[in-house]
């Protein structure tokens, strides 16, 4: 496997809730942000206060000579199945930003999730990388599913269950962090739900 670099970072500042207008079918979210100065620590070093934050005690990897930016180079990097691979995706259902959790070796079907979320299939798109980076402050690849500077509806698909443990990105295409899997969806305030089919 390459050489991985596990981050240690002081953490700073508490958690504000900031609840938002929630979808018919969701939960009102409440998704922490930890306050963190982004200007002073990289997006891994983000995620891993946010990961304290929230009480999870997973530690970044950083991979200097490998990518995670898919599921499987995350897989390959640290030695899981595909499944084990949290892919967190964004997107805009009419307009608010939503994040869905779906195993590595599934894909979100927007037939299941658009009535979720209490949208037509047609106003739900996913975000642009432009969106991305505003909402998340990650970039495409590296999406973290914490450390998020704004409350979003968070859904997370039932295939995730089969795992006890998975990895998620953490802020960079090179960067995961570990997680158990109802201790993450907990600590996020996430919904379970079916909105995946199997990769083809």
């Amino acid at each position: 496997f390459p050489s991985a670099t596990a981050l240690s970072v002081d953490s700073s500042g508490g958690t504000g809730l900031n609840p938002q207008q929630g979808a018919p079918h969701l939960r009102e979210s409440t998704m922490r942000a930890p306050a963190i100065d982004n200007s002073r620590v990289s997006a891994p070093q983000r995620v891993q206060q946010a990961l304290e934050a929230l009480g999870l005690p997973g530690r970044v990897r950083v991979f200097e000579d490998g990518s995670t930016h898919t599921a499987q180079e995350a897989a390959d990097a640290v030695g899981c199945a595909l499944g084990q691979i949290v892919k967190t995706l964004f997107f805009m259902a009419d307009g608010r930003p939503t994040m869905v959790l779906a195993a590595g070796d599934r894909q979100v079907d927007t037939a299941l999730l658009a009535p979720i979320l209490g949208v037509g299939r047609k106003k739900l798109k996913m975000g642009t990388p432009a969106e991305v980076m505003e909402y998340t402050g990650y970039p495409v690849g590296g999406v973290a599913p914490v450390g998020w500077p704004k409350p979003v509806d968070v859904v997370v698909d039932d295939s995730l269950k089969r795992f006890e443990e998975v990895w998620a990105a953490a802020g960079a295409p090179n960067a995961v962090f570990p997680a158990q899997t109802g201790d993450l969806v907990r600590a996020i305030n996430g919904q379970w739900a079916t909105v995946t089919r199997a990769a083809e």
